[in-house]
C-alpha cells in the first residue's frame, strides 16, 4: 500500500479489544474492515484533506464518512477513549490542566442556526480571528483524561469545573499543576477537597500571598507536550469541522492513538 499507515499490529490489538465493547455487530458485516476505517479517519485527521479526497487504498470515502458519523452519533469515539484513562494506565501520577487555541478554518466558522450558531459550536472571535480553545486535563505527555471545547475568546478558569468533573476518580492523584491563570480560591478549594495539592503560581496582584512548589511547576510542560502531540495532526492544529461534537470525536480518536502508538 502506497499510503503511510499509523496503526501497528500492537496498537491495533489494543484498539480492537476496546472496539468489541463499543460497536454493534447487528446487520450485514461491512465490506470495509474496522482497522482500515480507523486508518482512514486518522489519515484524514493527519493530512486535513476532505472526505472525498481519501486515497482509494483506504476504502470508499463515503463508507468511511458514514461509519465515522454513526459511531459519533452513538458516542462510540468517546467510549473508545474513556477506558484508556482508568487505573490500567501505568503512567498516571499527577494532573496537569491547561488550554490551547486552534484557529478555525472558514469552513468551521459558519455553523447553521439549527445547530445553535457559532457560539453553541465552540467557535468565537479572539485576537487571532475565529478560533476554538481545547481545554485538557492530562496525567502525562500522552494521557489526556479530560477534554472540553470552548470558543476562542473564553478564559481558562471558568472551564475548570467542567474539565475537572471528567477526570476519573481512580487512581488518586496527589498534585494538580496549572499556570497562574487558574489562581483562585474557587479552583483551589475543590482540589483540596479531593486531597490534591494545588501547584498554581500565585498572581502578582494577589492580596494574600501563597506559596507554590516551583520544582513541581516545571512538570506542567507535560500538558504542553500533549498538545504538541495532538497538533501533529493537521485537523487538530486547525479546526475544519463545523460541529463541535465532530471535532471532539476526532480529538478522542487521536488521543487514543497517542496512548497506544
Amino acid at each position: 500500500m502506497s499510503v503511510r499507515l499509523l496503526l501497528t499490529d500492537e496498537a491495533w490489538a489494543e484498539i480492537a479489544s476496546l472496539l468489541a465493547k463499543v460497536t454493534s455487530r447487528a446487520g450485514r458485516p461491512p465490506v470495509l474492515s474496522d482497522r482500515l476505517c480507523i486508518e482512514a479517519v486518522l489519515y484524514r485527521a493527519r493530512t486535513g484533506l476532505p472526505w472525498c479526497d481519501l486515497p482509494k487504498e483506504l476504502g470508499h470515502w463515503d463508507a468511511v464518512s458514514n461509519r465515522f458519523r454513526r459511531w459519533e452519533g452513538r458516542g462510540g469515539w468517546r467510549r473508545l477513549w474513556e477506558p484508556r484513562q482508568t487505573a490500567d494506565c501505568p503512567r498516571t501520577c499527577h494532573l496537569f490542566i491547561a488550554a490551547t487555541m486552534g484557529r478555525a478554518h472558514q469552513h468551521a466558522a459558519g455553523a447553521f442556526k439549527k445547530h445553535g450558531g457559532q457560539a453553541a459550536q465552540a467557535v468565537g472571535r479572539s485576537r487571532g480571528g475565529w478560533s476554538t480553545n481545547i481545554h485538557a486535563g492530562c496525567r502525562d505527555a500522552r494521557t489526556g483524561g479530560a477534554v472540553v471545547l470552548t470558543a476562542g475568546h473564553c478564559h481558562e478558569s471558568p472551564v475548570f469545573a467542567a474539565g475537572f468533573a471528567q477526570v476519573p476518580p481512580e487512581p488518586s492523584l496527589p498534585h494538580a499543576s496549572m499556570d497562574k491563570a487558574y489562581d483562585s480560591y474557587a479552583i483551589r478549594e475543590p482540589l483540596i477537597q479531593h486531597d490534591m495539592v494545588p501547584v498554581i503560581p500565585p498572581k502578582s496582584n494577589r492580596l494574600v500571598p501563597l506559596d507554590s512548589d516551583k520544582h513541581l511547576s516545571k512538570f506542567r510542560e507535560k500538558v504542553e507536550r500533549f498538545f504538541n502531540n495532538l497538533k501533529q495532526f493537521r485537523r487538530m492544529a486547525t479546526r475544519y469541522e463545523t460541529l463541535s461534537q465532530t471535532f471532539l470525536a476526532l480529538i478522542h480518536l487521536v488521543a487514543v492513538w497517542i496512548i497506544v502508538k
